[in-house]
């Protein structure tokens, strides 16, 4: 067994912390397995599904980005049976996000509307018509499967 010891002044300075409620978010991050950031991204991830549900998206997916990107920390990908129905669904959820979370978006895509990118900041939104979501396959690229990862691919 391996006893590692700690300078005095380290100790005394993490104890001070600790007293004073002046830990870094890191450390507090690190210490709890859970900050309030992860809650805000997992409530505005509901957000996101329940809009999509509620207008009727189909194939409705999310990905946790966690270890694989800092840009988000979930990304959602979903279908629309339309050009007019990927619209409708984009311009209800930056509505509902703006309203319901005070969340303000930017969108890319939504004149073509065969595929409309919503960046809610800690949630990456994906709505495609079916056919285009089939052509880029933009789910199979961010989703790891045990077989992969125990491949190496």
């Amino acid at each position: 067994m391996v006893i590692l010891a700690a300078e005095p002044t380290e100790v005394s300075d993490l104890t001070g912390q600790v007293a004073t409620g002046t830990v870094d978010a890191h450390a507090a991050k690190t210490a709890s397995g859970a900050s309030r950031d992860e809650t805000a991204s997992e409530t505005l991830l509901a957000l996101t599904k329940n809009s999509l549900e509620q207008d009727g998206a189909e194939d409705i997916l999310d990905i946790a980005l966690a270890g694989k990107s800092t840009v988000a920390d979930y990304m959602v990908v979903a279908s629309g049976r339309s050009t007019r129905h990927v619209t409708a669904l984009a311009e209800k959820l930056v509505e509902r996000l703006k309203h319901e979370a005070g969340v303000q978006t930017r969108v890319e895509g939504k004149e073509a509307a065969d595929w409309v990118l919503i960046d809610a900041g800690d949630v990456i939104v994906h709505i495609f018509r079916p056919e285009v979501r089939e052509f880029y396959q933009l789910e199979k690229m961010w989703q790891t499967t045990p077989d992969a990862a125990a491949s190496g691919r």
